[in-house]
C-alpha cells in the first residue's frame, strides 16, 4: 500500500495556520471601510454646512430685502406728507393737532431701519406703523378734499351773498338816491332886483345899472314832504352880463361842489332852518365893490348840488333921477 503523501493531523493537535496574506486583506478593508466612512461624513457635514449657510444667506439676504424695501415705502410716505404740508396750510395745521402721534410712529419707525441687524419681527413692526402713517395721510388727505370742497361751496355762497348784497346795495342806493333827489328843495317866484340906497338908508328898485348899489334874490322854497326839518345850505350864483361870475372871496362868495362832483363858483350862500312840509321865503343881498355893468343878469339857485330855480334881470344904462 502506497504511503499517504499528505499527514492527517492527529486528534487534539492544532490545525495547520492560516495564511498571513488573508489577514492583511481584512484589515485593509476595515481601514477603507473605515476611511470611506470618514471621507462619506465629512462630506456630509460639509454639505450640511454649506446647506446651512445658503439658508442663512437667503434669510439674511430676505431681510436686506425687506429692509430696503420698508426703507423706501417710509421715504415715499415721508415724502408725501411733506408735499401735502407744504401744499395746504390746513394740512399743516391737521398734522401738528396729532403731532406727538406722528412723531412717535417715524421715531420708532426710524430707530427699526436705522439699524443693520434688524429682526423679522422688528421689520414686521416696522412695516406694520408704516402701512399706518400711509393710512393716516390717506385720512389727512380725504380731510383735506372735504375741506377744499367745503372752500368751494363757502365761495359760491359767499359770492351768492355778495351777488345778493350787491343788488341789495344797488336798490339801497337806487332808492337812497330817489329819496335824496326828492329831499332836494325846489325854488319858486325867484326875483333878481337892483337895489339902490338912497342917503337916508331907504332902499328902493331900479332897473339902471349906475344907480344899483347892490342885487337882491328873492325866492320860495316850495314845501316838500321827503326833505327833513333842519339847516339848508342854499348857494346863489349871479353872473355878469358877459358871463363871468360875480364872486369876491373877501364879500363871501367861494366854491361848492355840483353833484356830478364838478366845482361852481357861488356869489352869496345862506343858511335856511327849513321846516318840513312849508313854504318858506328867502331873501338874499350881494354888494360889490365897484358899479354894476348894464346888461342881462342870471342868476342860480343850488341845494345839494343841485340847480333849484334861476332867473334874470336887465340893468340898462345910467341917466338923471
Amino acid at each position: 500500500m502506497t504511503e499517504n503523501t499528505f499527514n492527517t493531523p492527529a486528534p487534539g493537535s492544532p490545525g495547520p495556520e492560516k495564511p498571513r496574506s488573508s489577514r492583511n486583506v481584512l484589515i485593509y478593508g476595515i481601514l477603507i471601510a473605515a476611511l470611506a466612512g470618514t471621507w462619506i461624513y465629512m462630506w456630509y457635514d460639509k454639505n450640511k454646512s454649506n446647506e446651512i449657510v445658503s439658508t442663512q444667506k437667503v434669510q439674511i439676504d430676505s431681510l436686506n430685502t425687506s429692509h430696503d424695501a420698508l426703507q423706501q415705502e417710509y421715504d415715499a410716505a415721508n415724502a408725501r406728507l411733506d408735499d401735502l404740508i407744504s401744499q395746504n396750510t390746513r394740512m399743516d395745521s391737521l398734522v401738528k393737532t396729532k403731532d406727538k402721534e406722528i412723531q412717535d410712529m417715524k421715531a420708532r419707525i426710524s430707530s427699526i431701519l436705522t439699524k443693520k441687524n434688524a429682526t423679522q419681527a422688528e421689520l414686521a413692526e416696522a412695516r406694520r406703523l408704516i402701512e399706518q402713517l400711509k393710512s393716516n395721510i390717506e385720512g389727512y388727505q380725504q380731510t383735506i378734499e372735504r375741506l377744499e370742497g367745503e372752500k368751494i361751496v363757502l365761495a359760491g355762497e359767499r359770492d351768492v351773498a355778495r351777488k345778493e348784497r350787491d343788488s341789495v346795495s344797488t336798490v339801497k342806493d337806487s332808492l337812497g338816491k330817489k329819496v335824496e333827489l326828492g329831499s332836494v328843495l325846489h325854488a319858486s317866484n325867484i326875483r333878481l332886483e337892483p337895489i339902490r340906497v338912497k342917503n337916508n338908508g331907504k332902499e328902493v328898485a331900479t332897473t339902471k345899472a349906475k344907480k344899483a348899489d347892490m342885487m337882491r334874490v328873492e325866492f320860495d322854497l316850495d314845501d316838500n314832504r321827503i326833505a327833513p326839518s333842519g339847516d339848508k345850505e342854499i348857494y346863489v350864483a349871479i353872473s355878469a352880463p358877459d358871463g363871468s361870475p360875480l364872486a369876491v372871496e373877501a364879500l363871501g362868495s367861494g366854491r361848492f361842489t355840483l353833484e356830478d362832483g364838478t366845482e361852481k363858483l357861488y356869489t352869496a350862500k345862506k343858511t335856511v332852518s327849513y321846516v318840513q312840509g312849508q313854504k318858506q321865503a328867502v331873501s338874499m343881498d350881494w354888494k360889490q365893490n365897484s358899479d354894476f355893468k348894464p346888461g342881462d343878469y342870471a342868476v342860480e339857485i343850488y341845494h345839494n348840488g343841485f340847480k333849484i330855480g334861476q332867473g334874470k334881470v336887465t340893468l340898462r344904462k345910467g341917466g338923471l333921477f
